[in-house]
């Protein structure tokens, strides 16, 4: 179980870091696909905050996404280094999803957006936004997320179990 949290954390980092580059350092429009409509609406475009920002945050986010994949074949390998059955692999999947979700819901969703201003501080054109004030802007995504982690745990549990038959 512990490495299992210890999973899930090098996860959620990897997002903080991801979120924190694409905000702060990349700042494109594009890369607020996800926010409220009304946010996305007001999102400008940044010139680059010194030389060389944009492409630090890319690579950045290129070591996020490496970090977020690495984690998960980690809890695998680990796994089957450890004789995980079926469940087992599916619980430690399913446990490290749903930690990551808690987070994005409670610091992302709540205190970063709704809370800290720490999108405001970076672009000051969305202060006054109405979504940013409510919280569950995005509930349908949330909850089809909640929804899809059981059936991506399961697809995961079953990848690593095979593979741990044939590696066996």
């Amino acid at each position: 179980m512990l490495v299992t949290i210890l999973l899930s954390l090098v996860f959620i980092a990897s997002i903080c870091l991801m979120l924190y580059s694409a905000v702060v350092l990349v700042q494109n429009k594009k890369l607020f696909s996800s926010a409220p409509k009304d946010v996305q609406a007001a999102v400008q475009d940044k010139p680059e905050r010194f030389k060389g920002a944009r492409l630090l945050g890319w690579k950045l986010i290129i070591i996020s996404i490496i970090a977020i994949c690495a984690a998960f074949f980690f809890a695998g390998y680990n796994g089957i280094q450890n004789g995980f059955t079926f469940w087992q692999f599916f619980a430690r999947f399913l446990i490290m999803l749903y930690l990551y979700k808690a987070f994005d819901m409670v610091c992302f969703d709540w205190l970063l957006l709704t809370k800290s201003h720490f999108f405001q501080h970076y672009y000051p054109e969305i202060e006054g936004c109405e979504s940013l004030e409510k919280y569950g802007f995005n509930l349908k995504s949330q909850i089809a997320k909640l929804i899809a982690f059981p059936f991506i745990s399961l697809l995961g549990a079953w990848l690593t179990t095979e593979l741990s038959l044939k590696l066996g």
